[in-house]
């Protein structure tokens, strides 16, 4: 999954914000939602700036020493909006408006995968809630291996501290407190959660799982 395109006037690919239609999600507001659209396209404006300057530093083809260190500050920056983008887009990708089912079936692949890599499908949502729920801000995100196939929960603090390199992500959740500060208080983070999993795609993280892959193995 990759944000769309444009070209701007430098000739440099730039990205353009997606619409996603949610309205109506089950304890999360509209409210919420049109603040989280409004953050989504800042990181989406600031990827495209920060590229932008970044080509004007090597459109000769190199840094001068005393260019470093603007160039290090904006090119550490880029990685912070950057994933800032990708991962709202997984996020809002992996909602549906009107609810969800709240867990797959006992025969889904995700249930099968989460069975294999944890034991059972409530093992697994038991490992990623408790993810979501640890103190500070950031992400919690199941990734799965795209080399044996194992799915594994992990912390993204920020935006960029944290991915496994190489690693699908499948399943995306947002837990800085902007996510459901309208809708619940910064205690209630739990119950945000559970609004989460009622909204959840499952068709959606279903096609993100690689099948064919083995579950054993590190």
């Amino acid at each position: 999954m990759s944000p769309s395109k444009t070209s701007n006037k430098s000739n440099i690919d730039s990205y353009k914000a997606r619409e996603f239609n949610l309205s109506g999600l089950t304890g999360i507001s509209d409210e919420t939602l049109e603040m989280h659209f409004k953050l989504y396209e800042g990181y989406v404006k600031e990827t495209n700036n920060l590229t932008e300057k970044i080509s004007e530093f090597i459109k000769d083809a190199k840094v001068d020493q005393e260019e470093m260190p603007a160039y290090s500050e904006l090119t550490r920056r880029l990685g912070f909006e950057y994933n800032g983008m990708v991962l709202h887009e997984y996020y809002f990708d992996n909602l549906k408006s009107g609810g969800g089912p709240g867990d797959p079936g006992k025969t889904a692949q995700f249930a099968k995968a989460a069975e294999s890599s944890f034991g059972s499908y409530e093992i697994w949502k038991a490992d990623f809630v408790s993810v979501g729920k640890m103190r500070g801000v950031g992400w919690a995100v199941c990734n799965q291996n795209p080399v044996n196939g194992r799915i594994s929960n992990h912390w993204i603090t920020l935006h960029e501290t944290g991915n496994i390199a190489g690693f699908d992500p499948i399943l995306v959740m947002d837990v800085w407190e902007h996510a459901y500060l309208l809708d619940y208080k910064p205690a209630e983070r739990p119950k945000y959660i559970e609004a989460f999993f009622a909204n959840i795609d499952w068709t959606t993280v279903e096609k993100r799982l690689r099948k064919g892959k083995g579950a054993s193995g590190a």
